[in-house]
């Protein structure tokens, strides 16, 4: 019976966790450029720590979570003529600066200036160059961006025809296996290096790229967990019981 309950309760906790993930991506599927998430489960037979004194049978196994997987799909773009959003085309991410200090990437090009004339996400992130440090946008300026990341501003008052660059958005496009995902939602090389500027990338502006989660196809995975985890609670409990049967037919004798 033991076996049947190993299986049955780790099934159960994997499910959970699983049902989990769902929900953050179903509470994410309004957020720019959101990744969706996924948890692939397999078995692993449990056996002894010293392998020279077990006796017993592998018949047992537990339900592990083995790997987390990003969808790296691109979600759809959507128009908004605002001169300061931006929405990465293809494969690539928008380098910034992340609360720790390191460079991150991130797909949400929905930017705007602080207080302090700095161009950061919406979060308030800096957004970072491509030769390093922030972007810093003149006062009484109009911005624009263009496909290559270059950042261009135009007086609002005097001559409207001095178009002045600033900087450029650093663009990157590394190896989706190179890249790992933190606690903030943003992806960090996992070596902890920065990724060097791709010249390739390009960015749409006036545009922003949803998240790329599909709502429905989430709501059926997370009603297929939940009939998952009821079936796998009345396999234990059905354990329960047949152990409790065989105990009586035992003690009877």
């Amino acid at each position: 019976m033991d076996r049947l309950i190993y299986t049955a309760m780790t099934g159960a906790s994997q499910t959970l966790g699983r049902q989990a993930s769902v929900a953050h991506n179903l509470a994410n599927a309004a957020s720019n450029g959101y990744r969706a998430e996924a948890h692939r489960l397999r078995a692993v037979q449990v056996q002894a720590q010293d392998q020279a004194r077990a006796t017993a049978l592998p018949t047992r196994a537990f339900v592990v979570d083995a790997s987390t997987y990003s969808d790296f799909t691109q979600g759809p773009l959507v128009s908004t003529g605002r001169s300061l959003d931006v929405a990465v085309q293809g494969e690539g991410w928008i380098a910034v600066t992340g609360a720790d200090g390191r460079e991150a990437y991130t797909r949400n090009g929905a930017l705007e200036i602080s207080v302090n004339g700095v161009l950061q996400t919406s979060s308030g992130l800096p957004v970072a160059q491509g030769d390093g440090g922030a972007l810093s946008i003149p006062p009484e300026t109009k911005v624009s961006i263009g496909k290559d990341g270059v950042v261009s501003v135009i007086p609002e008052t005097g001559a409207q025809s001095a178009v002045s660059s600033i900087g450029r958005i650093k663009l990157v496009n590394p190896p989706p296996a190179d890249l790992v995902r933190g606690p903030d939602g943003l992806f960090r090389m996992k070596d902890g290096s920065a990724a060097p500027v791709s010249e390739r990338t390009e960015i749409a502006s006036g545009y922003v790229e949803n998240s790329n989660v599909n709502p429905v196809e989430e709501m059926v995975t997370m009603i297929s967990l939940a009939r998952q985890f009821e079936m796998q609670m009345k396999v234990i409990t059905s354990a329960d019981q047949n152990d409790r049967s065989a105990t009586q037919v035992i003690n009877a004798r």
